[in-house]
């Protein structure tokens, strides 16, 4: 290319398309920007991996979403407004706890009656929820800076029993982490400030409700109104988001383009090198957007910002192994009506949970199978990464068996086995410190971004977010220049 594009985006998972899109949607009336994304695979979606094969349809990589407005707007300009589909909210979601399936509780009244904490545990709740909560402080606090890990946060605020049955299951289900590791200020930001309000964790959510700005949004009549609990896909799975997204893009999309140098130049650009199909390329652009992995970027940049290198390097990614089975319904000793259970690492199961897919996502299956997705591996577990597929398989297979199954349990048929070496990015204890020395660091290097889910959050919508976040700040940046 001779030209000088106005911005490169460098990966095309979710992040990526998300911030393209944007940023071609901002252009309106000035003259188009010229923007290019290349992705080192030959598709589009990143994590994002739908399969079909026969009747059977399922997801390797994230399952849902929750169905929050950034992600359904996009998904609406990009044409799949009658795609949606959306599991029952009133599904119950299990916790797997002394070999019993219990359901989560999800309203006040349900946590009055559940099984799953004592009447102790329940007062214990209830009394932090209100305030009752022991100060920050130990010498072991003192060490870590006085950030408290999840495990230290919850304990104080909610007691023993609500962290270690509620908190560190879901904490597996996230982010494959570790609780005593994971930063609370990082993994849970939302509650961390709510505590900070004063009062209780009650009182927190109350103010912070009351605080934010009373603006009056334009609705647009596309976007389908959705209740608190929703879980979302599309009908012919999660790829169908992405998929539409690059379609719209069209030729600003590069595949199987792999980003070998990143250098700045003296003219306020960037010469980026990419190793392609039809050899190699180099082009030039006047903003950078990298949504690779932290290990990624840190590669691209250990030449000319070391210290930003460095920083991003210390963000641990585990493996992780999404494993797709599928049973006769006849196979079952449970009624598989919810959205899955997910097990606490003091169960001695290695599985960190399953999802009843086809349960969740009706119509996905033969008619007389149950498809279960099943996570293993992750912070807790990182030798999983050393197994063969044979040996995942049969540790899912035996963990299910014991949960889901009855007696004389059949041989799963095994739809995938996908082995993430390093999976998803652990927020653990100093996150918020890395992110702020990468933030003063990026401040001497102008027009160059970094958007992806080692920043705050990991979800599906914190990427389209963040996407539609950074293509806001490059758009400023690009008007500052040309006026400079």
């Amino acid at each position: 290319m001779t030209n000088i594009l106005d911005a490169l985006i460098v990966g095309a998972g979710i992040s990526g398309l998300s911030l393209a899109h944007n940023l071609q949607k901002q252009t309106g009336e000035r003259p188009e920007l010229k923007i290019l994304v290349t992705e080192s695979q030959d598709r589009v979606g990143g994590n994002i991996t739908t399969v079909k094969q026969g009747e059977f349809l399922w997801e390797e990589g994230p399952n849902s979403f929750a169905p929050g407005k950034d992600l359904l707007q996009l998904a609406v300009e990009v044409g799949l407004e009658k795609e949606f589909v959306f599991g029952d909210r009133k599904l119950p979601r299990y916790v797997y706890w002394k070999g019993q399936l219990i359901p989560v509780p999800m309203s006040p009244p349900a946590l009055i009656k559940t099984n799953l904490l004592s009447l102790p545990g329940k007062f214990r709740a209830l009394f932090g929820a209100l305030g009752f909560v022991p100060p920050a402080m130990g010498a072991q606090l003192s060490e870590q800076g006085g950030e408290e890990t999840v495990s230290q946060f919850f304990r104080r605020h909610l007691g023993q029993e609500v962290m270690q049955r509620l908190v560190e299951p879901f904490v597996s289900g996230v982010y494959a982490g570790d609780p005593n590791r994971l930063s609370a200020a990082a993994a849970f930001a939302r509650v961390a400030r709510m505590s900070d309000t004063g009062g209780g964790l009650l009182a927190g959510a109350v103010t912070s409700r009351q605080k934010q700005p009373k603006v009056k949004e334009i609705i647009d009549p596309r976007v389908p109104q959705t209740k608190t609990g929703e879980l979302g896909s599309f009908k012919q799975g999660l790829e169908a988001l992405p998929k539409a997204i690059a379609a719209q893009l069209g030729e600003a999309i590069e595949l199987k383009w792999s980003l070998v140098s990143l250098q700045p130049t003296e003219n306020r650009t960037y010469i980026a090198e990419f190793a392609t199909p039809e050899g190699p390329q180099q082009i030039e652009t006047r903003s950078v957007a990298l949504t690779t992995p932290a290990y990624i970027t840190a590669e691209l940049l250990k030449s000319w910002q070391p210290e930003i290198s460095n920083e991003l390097k210390a963000i641990p990614y585990p493996p992780v192994a999404c494993v797709v089975l599928a049973y006769p319904l006849s196979s079952f000793k449970v009624n598989l009506k919810g959205f899955g259970n997910l097990i606490p690492r003091r169960e001695g199961i290695q599985t960190l949970g399953t999802i009843w897919a086809s349960s969740l996502f009706p119509g996905r299956v033969p008619q007389g199978w149950q498809t279960l997705t099943s996570f293993i591996g992750g912070a807790t577990n990182p030798e999983l990464g050393n197994y063969d597929e044979d040996k995942i398989v049969e540790t899912v297979h035996q963990d299910i068996s014991r949960i889901l199954l009855g007696p004389n349990p059949p041989s799963p048929k095994v739809l995938a086995v996908h082995l993430w070496q390093k999976a998803i990015p652990q927020y653990n204890l100093g996150h918020p410190e890395i992110l702020e020395r990468i933030d003063r660091g990026l401040k001497s290097t102008p027009g160059l971004y970094l958007c992806s889910n080692y920043m705050d959050g990991v979800a599906l919508g914190d990427c389209v977010r963040r996407g539609r976040e950074r293509s806001q700040e490059i758009t400023q940046y690009l008007q500052q220049s040309r006026s400079s």
